[in-house]
Parts: C-alpha cells; sequence; structure tokens
C-alpha cells in the first residue's frame, strides 16, 4: 500500500471541532527510510501550501525523530502522521519499542549523535512523547511547530485529499 493511503493509529489527540488536514505513513525501520520520510513530508507540506521556511523546518524535524525511531527503538517499522490546524504543524512519530527512561536531550557529548531533541526543542514551539495507549510497547514522539502558508495547490484526482 502507498505512504499515505495505509491506515495508521492516531497518533496525536485531535479536539472536537478542530478542522485539520491529516497525512500519514509506515516505513521499514531502516536507515534509508529516512530519506524517503523526509521526501513524503515535503511533498505533502508543498501540496498543502506551506511557506518554504516551515517546509524545511518540518523536515529536519521528521528526519530527526524517524533518525531517532530507527536508531533507539526496536522494531520493524515506523509511523509518522503530520497534522495541520490552527496555525500550528504538529509532526508524530512512533516506534515499536523505547528504552527505560524514553527519550532524552543531549546537549554536548564527545559523541557524534544524541543531539536531535536538543534542535527540536530549539526550532519547535513544544514537544513530547508518550506511551502508545496500550495497544504496544512503543512511544510516540511529537514536535510541533508554526506555520505560515500560501494558497494551496489543487489535489490531482488520483489522489485521496487528506
Amino acid at each position: 500500500m502507498a505512504p499515505g493511503n495505509a491506515p495508521t493509529p492516531q497518533l496525536i489527540t485531535q479536539r472536537p471541532g478542530n478542522v485539520v488536514r491529516r497525512y500519514g505513513f509506515e516505513l521499514p525501520a531502516r536507515a534509508e527510510s529516512v530519506g524517503r520520510a523526509r521526501k513524503l513530508t515535503e511533498e505533502r507540506l508543498v501540496r498543502w501550501g506551506m511557506d518554504e521556511d516551515t517546509r524545511q523546518t518540518a523536515v529536519l524535524v521528521v528526519s530527526e525523530l524517524v533518525t531517532n525511531a530507527i536508531v533507539h527503538a526496536a522494531g520493524n517499522h515506523v509511523i509518522c502522521e503530520i497534522r495541520e490546524g490552527e496555525g500550528h504543524l504538529r509532526i508524530a512519530v512512533e516506534d515499536q519499542g523505547y528504552g527505560p527512561t524514553g527519550p532524552q536531550m543531549h546537549r554536548a557529548s564527545d559523541d557524534e549523535g544524541g543531539r536531535g531533541l536538543f534542535l527540536i526543542d530549539s526550532l519547535c514551539t513544544g514537544w513530547g512523547a508518550h506511551d502508545t495507549s496500550g495497544y504496544g510497547p512503543g512511544r510516540v514522539v511529537w514536535a510541533e511547530l508554526p506555520h505560515g502558508a500560501r494558497q494551496a495547490l489543487p489535489a490531482r484526482a488520483s489522489e485521496p485529499v487528506c
């Protein structure tokens, strides 16, 4: 099934009365999936009419969250969901397992990695994590950023509008 068409569990709580656009995809938990996640995110945000700065930031956030899910959690796939509404873009990535402490920020170290959540913390208006609400051992890590939108491109007749 093509990304964006697969039924995915709701990763982000929606409040009654909100009008939101939602796009989700599932990818294998492999390093090459990070590039695919960036591409899918960029394409969807162009279709939604997001401004260049928002798209670049969102693609970076997706890249960091998907990388963390692949590197730090056991499992064979990751699920990503992007929601747009009320002037904010919210990104959530679900993995299939997590360590005993959950996600942690690392400000400085001798390691090459470990600073992804610090970057997300500096780019986004908020971020957090929660367990998968009883349907598995995984964790959802989410981040939110404000956005500026331009006129959305019309949807193609052959693709679903999310």
